[in-house]
């Protein structure tokens, strides 16, 4: 599902000799980075305002959070497509449709 995508990006990377900055420390990190840049553009606006007012610079920070995901993925060889839906099977287990319908609580705050 996503290794097309993850060969071009380490094409891109390659070419400039990039791999050598990718550990998996300093890919959390970037990702982490990329992640706050994303959040900027909602900071002080609704979320409607936000993106009236960024969406262009909103999908570019976004493809950068896939971008550094996909390259932790590849470097630590991680099934992205295989973890996404063991997540979401563990996530079924935590947040039962019954008692988390419509509820933003976390799981541990969940009635019995």
């Amino acid at each position: 599902m996503f290794k097309p995508l993850i060969k071009e990006i380490v094409e891109f990377r390659d070419k400039r000799d990039w791999k050598q900055f990718h550990n998996p420390k300093d890919l959390a990190i970037s990702l982490s980075l990329e992640a706050s840049e994303l959040l900027e553009n909602f900071q002080w606006k609704t979320s409607e305002a936000a993106i009236d007012d960024n969406i262009d610079n909103i999908i570019d920070e976004l493809a950068d959070v896939v971008i550094y995901a996909l390259l932790m993925s590849n470097e630590l060889e991680i099934n992205l497509e295989q973890a996404i839906k063991r997540k979401i099977r563990k996530n079924s287990q935590k947040y039962p449709v019954d008692k988390s319908f419509g509820s933003s609580k976390k799981y541990t705050d969940l009635q019995d």
